[in-house]
């Protein structure tokens, strides 16, 4: 056990990409919840890859600035999000398919800008990013983005729910739901963009949703589902950098890779509507007869 842990202490970059795993651990599935919640998983996705063409501007201007691009990214994903809002509104279009066009516009765009800014490598990096290339100022970023979006969820934590449960009667309380649904997706957008120097943008939502989906098969209670995703998500940053580390794999792919196997596991043996449950739940009739008629 000690030969397993002993890169965490070992290496100074690896403790700093641990920290930098954890810090998103404890933001990102909360709000991987609230997605699930709301019925809009897929627009996390979406909104992961609207920050790519405001990263890719910050890349041109200013190279691999951690700064210039996360503002930019944060920038991308709120205008996106408005443009989304704005022509769901005024076309009575789903919102959800405005957003997979603009995602889609939003991906093409942004891989263009860092193929003609840059070289392959580069396009790889913003794409995929590198959790053990994480610096100081990209863990302060994370740390920062980390303690706004827990502070903020718990000021908001009542809104929410009730937001998702019954809009109506918030709105009847005084508080907009618009407001509330605007200040969530601005989270979701911040989250997203700490998370593509770990994870790139193509997997920084993987962090936020795997988790979030796997714990629903082991919990009822929005409480028990928020942290059993929070240890989800810690125990995939923790096992896959030490798996990309003794087995030589990207530690990005790792990460995500064994947040999926929980996923997968929690479908099959999970406490609530998962296969086994299921299967249990259909023999149970079969039994009750026999077990009657044993006691008769």
């Amino acid at each position: 056990m000690l030969d397993l842990i002993a890169p965490l202490a070992d290496y100074g970059f690896m403790r700093r990409a641990l920290i930098a795993g954890l810090a998103l651990s404890l933001a990102a599935p909360p709000l991987g919840v609230f997605l699930m919640l709301r019925g809009m998983s897929l627009i996390g996705d979406a909104m992961a890859h609207a920050i790519l063409p405001g990263v890719a501007l910050g890349f041109l201007m200013a190279g691999f600035s951690l700064p210039a691009m996360s503002l930019g990214g944060i920038l991308s994903g709120l205008v996106v999000a408005g443009l989304a809002g704005g022509v769901s509104q005024m076309t009575g279009h789903r919102e959800d398919s405005a957003m997979a066009s603009f995602y889609l516009i939003s991906l093409a765009a942004g891989v263009m800008l860092v193929s003609l800014g840059g070289s392959s490598v580069d396009l790889t990096h913003v794409l995929f990013g590198s959790i053990l290339a994480v610096d100081t100022t990209a863990l302060l970023l994370i740390a920062a983005v980390s303690t706004v979006t827990v502070l903020l969820l718990a000021t908001m934590f009542r809104a929410l729910v009730m937001e998702c449960l019954d809009p109506l009667f918030l709105r009847g309380q005084g508080v907009r739901p618009g407001l509330i649904q605007g200040m969530f997706l601005g989270l979701v957008v911040i989250n997203l963009t700490a998370g593509f120097q770990t994870l790139g943008t193509l997997m920084a939502v993987g962090l936020m949703m795997l988790p979030a989906t796997a714990a629903r098969f082991w919990s009822k209670r929005l409480e028990g589902l928020m942290g059993l995703a929070i240890a989800i998500a810690m125990l995939a940053s923790t096992g896959g950098l030490l798996i990309s580390y003794h087995l030589d794999m990207p530690s990005g792919p790792s990460i995500i890779l064994l947040a999926g196997i929980v996923y997968l596991l929690s479908a099959l043996f999970g406490r609530y509507n998962s296969l086994f449950a299921r299967l249990r739940r259909s023999a149970a009739p079969l039994d009750a007869p026999r077990n009657g008629t044993s006691s008769a």
